[in-house]
């Protein structure tokens, strides 16, 4: 199997990365998430052809139309699934994934569960807003407890989803948290995912100012820390990055919660790419018996 390329192509500038300006309300999280993942990949020196960005259906599915990648927009849930295909079928692509907490948490769950326990080697940036912001501000599977929204006028009801804890038990070997409104810190995380062999989760705190006024940067500003300040923190240790995982309300923790570099991501262990066969780059005909799959195709059409 061919390895992605991560070191300096050419000189590229974050500027390279960025298609037309965005349409996003004015101060919401999503412009700090698009300026960090340029920012990133141009620090690792990719250029915009080796890389693919794919996104589900919300305001954060709009960012690949943003940027100068390739990108894929997919329909509701359905980012990590299409993703997995582009994987296996090319992994010299650098592929990431990015969503909102309704695509990647609700409709789209299931896929994120089996995309971490299948490890497959891709950046998953969740823009994290606890609400459906697209459709003007309905609760969404992270949204806490008692919120008053446009479909629970009386509060929430239920228990939110906790992202760090449902990634550590679905196996995933990149567990992280950033927030849009501490920009290096971001660039940092999405860096360090994308370095990572495996499914690397930077669950991105990203408020949505226009219909979240709980959640607010002042609200979050006055509960942040950085787990990769704190003296002592054990990356490695699945316990502790549970326990971190669970902390949420008066102290809520950024940065790297676990890292486990020594389990395989699936690239490394699928039979076709083990035998440095690029699924893209095989002629669609059947070797062994001489016959072309085109003539095959043509009989269903």
């Amino acid at each position: 199997m061919q390895e992605s390329a991560v070191e300096p192509q050419s000189k590229v500038s974050a500027k390279d990365f960025k298609g037309p300006r965005p349409s996003w309300c004015p101060g919401c999280g999503d412009y700090g998430v698009l300026s960090a993942l340029t920012r990133a990949l141009s620090e690792l020196g990719y250029t915009p052809n080796e890389v693919v960005i794919v996104s589900g259906i919300g305001c954060s599915g709009n960012l690949p139309h943003f940027s100068s990648t390739y990108g894929f927009h997919v329909t509701h849930g359905r980012a990590l699934p299409v993703a997995t295909g582009i994987a296996l079928a090319n992994p010299n692509l650098k592929i990431i994934v990015v969503g909102g907490d309704g695509d990647g948490f609700g409709i789209g769950v299931g896929h994120f569960v089996h995309a971490a326990r299948r490890n497959l080697n891709i950046s998953y940036v969740v823009m994290d807003n606890q609400i459906y912001g697209l459709t003007l501000g309905q609760a969404s599977p992270t949204s806490q407890m008692h919120h008053i929204t446009l479909t629970t006028p009386e509060g929430v009801d239920e228990q939110r989803i906790n992202p760090i804890a449902l990634a550590l038990g679905a196996g995933a070997s990149f567990v992280s948290r950033g927030f849009s409104g501490q920009a290096a810190h971001l660039v940092d995380l999405i860096v360090k995912s994308i370095k990572h062999k495996g499914f690397a989760l930077v669950d991105t705190i990203s408020p949505c100012v226009t219909f979240n006024r709980l959640n607010t940067y002042d609200w979050y500003n006055e509960r942040i820390y950085n787990l990769d300040e704190e003296e002592g923190y054990n990356h490695k240790d699945i316990n502790s990055a549970f326990k971190r995982g669970l902390e949420w309300g008066t102290k809520i923790p950024i940065g790297v919660f676990y890292q486990n570099e020594s389990q395989p991501p699936l690239e490394d262990l699928d039979r076709v790419l083990k035998r440095g066969k690029i699924p893209v780059d095989e002629p669609l005909t059947f070797k062994e018996n001489n016959v072309d799959a085109e003539s095959i195709y043509d009989e269903f059409r």
